[in-house]
Order: C-alpha cells, then sequence, then structure tokens
C-alpha cells in the first residue's frame, strides 16, 4: 500500500511540472509569475490526491481496526459460552467452543499485527500530509509575495521607462549645442559683416557726420546770439 501511495504521488507532482520545461521563467516577469501560478495549482491538486489517498488509508485501517475488535470480542463470548456449557455438563458443547477459541487466538496475532503495521503507514500519511499542506501554505504566502515584487518591479520600470522617454539630460546637452551654434553664427555673420564694409566709405561717412554735427551746433550757437535775433528781427 505505501508503495502504491509514493508512485502514486510521483507520477502525479512529476507530471505536473513537465509542462514547465523550456518556459523562459528567467525572465522574472509576468511569464514567471504565470509559471509560478500553475505550479502552484499543480501543487494544491497534488496535495488534493495526496489527501483522498490518505482518507481511503484511513477507512481501510478503521475497518480492519473494527474486524480485528470483533474477533476479539467473538473470541471471548465463545470463551464464555464454553466456560457455561463445561458448568452444565454439556461436553460435547464446551469442547465445540473451546475448539472455535483456540482457532480464533491463533489468527489474532496475525491480525493484530496488520493493525499495527496500517496504523504506521496512515500515521506516516498523515505527517506526510501535514507536511505538504504546511509547504502549500508557505508557497502561497511566497506567491503573494512574488505577485507584489512583481508589481514594484513594473512601477520602478515604467519609472524609468518615463525617465528615458523625458531625456531631460539629453534634451539640455541638445539645448546648449544649439544655443552655442546661434551664437557662434552671430559672431561669424558680424565678422562678415565688418570685412564687407568698405573702409573708405566708413571714413568719409564719419567725416560727413562730423562736418553735419558741427554745422548743427553752429547754427544751434547762432540761435542763442542775442545780435543775431535783433538782426533776424
Amino acid at each position: 500500500m505505501k508503495i502504491k501511495l509514493i508512485r502514486y504521488l510521483y507520477e502525479n507532482i512529476v507530471g505536473g511540472w513537465n509542462w514547465l520545461w523550456g518556459l523562459p521563467v528567467e525572465s522574472g516577469g509576468k511569464i514567471s509569475v504565470a509559471v509560478a501560478e500553475e505550479s502552484l495549482r499543480s501543487m494544491q491538486e497534488s496535495v488534493q490526491k495526496l489527501a483522498a489517498a490518505v482518507s481511503t488509508q484511513v477507512a481501510a485501517y478503521q475497518r480492519a481496526k473494527t474486524k480485528y475488535e470483533e474477533k476479539v470480542r467473538e473470541m471471548q463470548t465463545v470463551e464464555r459460552q464454553a466456560i457455561a456449557a463445561q458448568r452444565n455438563g454439556n461436553e460435547e458443547a464446551a469442547r465445540l467452543a473451546m475448539s472455535k477459541v483456540i482457532q480464533t487466538e491463533q489468527i489474532l496475532p496475525q491480525l493484530e499485527a496488520q493493525v499495527k503495521q496500517a496504523e504506521l503507514y496512515v500515521n506516516a500519511s498523515k505527517d506526510k500530509l501535514n507536511r505538504e499542506r504546511t509547504k502549500l501554505e508557505a508557497y502561497k504566502t511566497d506567491m503573494q509575495n512574488m505577485k507584489d515584487m512583481a508589481e514594484i518591479n513594473e512601477a520602478l520600470a515604467a519609472i524609468a521607462k518615463v525617465n528615458n522617454d523625458l531625456s531631460i539630460d539629453s534634451a539640455r546637452s541638445q539645448f546648449e549645442q544649439a544655443k552655442n551654434a546661434v551664437e557662434r553664427h552671430n559672431i561669424e555673420q558680424q565678422s562678415l559683416a565688418e570685412l564687407s564694409e568698405n573702409p573708405q566709405e566708413k571714413l568719409q561717412a564719419e567725416l560727413e557726420n562730423m562736418i553735419l554735427d558741427d554745422e548743427v551746433n553752429r547754427r544751434l550757437e547762432m540761435l542763442d546770439d542775442p545780435d543775431n535775433k535783433k538782426l533776424s528781427n
């Protein structure tokens, strides 16, 4: 019975994990969480099957134990019958009853050993079921923690993506490059304008401006001269 139970559990657990081979569980993203969830469901099914198998074992053990106890009570009843027949002088009935007692006594040790062995198997299976249930609860907690961590990772990835998309440093660098280019172009244009200007024409224009300024000043002074005002009247 124990060997069959172990083989049964092995086939179901291994069969439940075979489908996982080849999946990219190392990615650490949604695929990893999905694989973990499917694995957890597989483990839950295996624990449920183990619980059903243990329940079958317990029922078989209870039947064997009940049968053994019935045999003990039956032997005790027949033994009392043999004593009663012996006291009543019914030798034949006493001998028949005692023969049944002897036959039952011969089989009881074997039945008792089988019941004790069945009890050991059942207790071992119960312990295994309790351990697997404890592990399953731990895996459930890990599963929730894994989901929470995956959500945090997604949030961090979103933050990183936003930072990369904004590219503030890159934009600042481009702005500075553009500014320097404009300033450099302005200097070049000023230099080009200065080089394209005729020095003689510039000197002549400055001279004419000076003559014009002198004439303006002279006329303004004449306006302030009283004698000049009288002449004008």
